[in-house]
């Protein structure tokens, strides 16, 4: 079920980058000659106007072909067929060609934003005031930390869990009052084990833990378990609000993405890259499996945060990339005359083949996170 989702959550990200390209190309007056879903072969499709489009066999995302995108492809004689030359690619203004490849990565960022917003309207978990905790929805207690060495730590307790109770004898503790949790586990008969009912990734555990004095440096005579808690819930936002936060918050994970992305790319020319803060395939389809299980709200979270960085690696400069082919287009405006395509179509093959080996290294990296 998990590679379904994440071949749902592929082809729609791909699908509405090329629509990005496929729009912007016919209000610039480009011809386009397909628009397809999935990859040859051909599974059905139909013509409507110039343009066919089509569902193929091959279900990993998308595509849309261009008239005269391609470098090397022959383009009608004016004597022919003028008007249909002039619709190509090629022909047309370097400025509606900069639009054309711009649109595609324009339409990660706005499906992204749109998202967001939708997340924010449905509500998603986060730590809680005192005063929204009456209005709030699906309140829980969640440890938000867990201090090295500590009796919880040692324990098995990491950040994220949600603790549904604890049992200690014949007391009992539950609810969301963190409070009464801390004065539970300082209790009289702190030195017995304490049984915790946690949440973790949907599944229920069961947890046993000693409270130890001396945990905490600041109150060394209170028994404690070392971890820090927080009150969580689901708070939407109205209807107004959410496209402002929403705005706000896309604004925030791209920036943050790019900042990331550039030490990552800067680490790779220095031979400092860190490849355990990278996922490829394997990864990123455990992620949304992961974010699928806990609700359609982290499931569209997950793929918005995968639409940025498909939109920020896609304008990196790298031939093969729309980025690449940008710097194409700033270079023969600069110089006035088309880059040679046997030029442009071996930088484009050196730019792949790069692409490639990053992939398989990344690949490679998250088969051994497995193991």
């Amino acid at each position: 079920m998990s590679i379904l989702i994440f071949v749902v959550v592929l082809v729609a990200l791909i699908v509405v980058h090329e629509f990005g390209h496929f729009v912007v190309a016919k209000l610039s007056g480009m011809r386009v000659d397909e628009f397809g879903i999935g990859y040859p072969p051909r599974a059905w499709g139909f013509k409507k106007g110039e343009t066919e489009y089509t569902l193929n066999w091959l279900p990993f995302g998308g595509f849309v072909k261009i008239f005269g995108e391609d470098m090397e492809e022959k383009l009608p004689g004016a004597e022919t067929a003028p008007a249909s030359a002039s619709r190509a690619f090629s022909a047309r203004p370097r400025i509606l060609q900069a639009a054309t490849l711009v649109a595609g990565i324009a339409m990660n960022l706005l499906f992204a934003y749109v998202l967001i917003t939708a997340t924010l309207l449905m509500g998603t978990p986060r730590a809680l005031a005192p005063e929204e905790y009456a209005t709030a929805k699906d309140v829980s207690v969640a440890i938000a930390g867990v201090l090295p060495e500590s009796p919880a730590a040692k324990a098995g307790l990491i950040p994220g869990d949600y603790v549904v109770s604890a049992t200690q004898g014949e007391a009992v503790w539950s609810g969301t009052d963190t409070d009464a949790f801390t004065a539970f586990v300082a209790s009289d008969t702190a030195k017995e084990p304490i049984t915790l009912s946690v949440l973790r990734a949907g599944e229920e555990k069961s947890l046993t833990v000693t409270p130890q004095t001396g945990t905490i440096t600041s109150d060394p005579t209170r028994p404690a378990l070392g971890v820090q808690l927080a009150v969580v819930g689901v708070v939407p936002i109205s209807l107004l609000q959410a496209p402002i936060e929403g705005a706000v918050l896309t604004w925030e994970i791209t920036k943050e993405t790019a900042i990331a992305l550039v030490h990552f790319f800067g680490g790779i020319f220095s031979f400092s890259a860190d490849l355990s803060q990278v996922s490829g395939p394997i990864g990123i389809a455990g992620a949304v499996g992961n974010a699928s299980s806990q609700g359609l709200a982290s499931l569209l979270t997950i793929t918005a945060l995968i639409s940025i960085n498909l939109a920020l690696i896609n304008i990196l400069p790298v031939p093969a990339l729309d980025g690449g082919r940008l710097l194409f287009v700033l270079i023969e405006s600069i110089t006035r005359r088309p880059i040679r395509p046997s030029v442009a179509n071996a930088m484009n093959t050196v730019g792949f083949g790069l692409l490639i080996l990053l992939m398989l290294v990344v690949t490679a990296n998250d088969v051994l996170k497995l193991f």
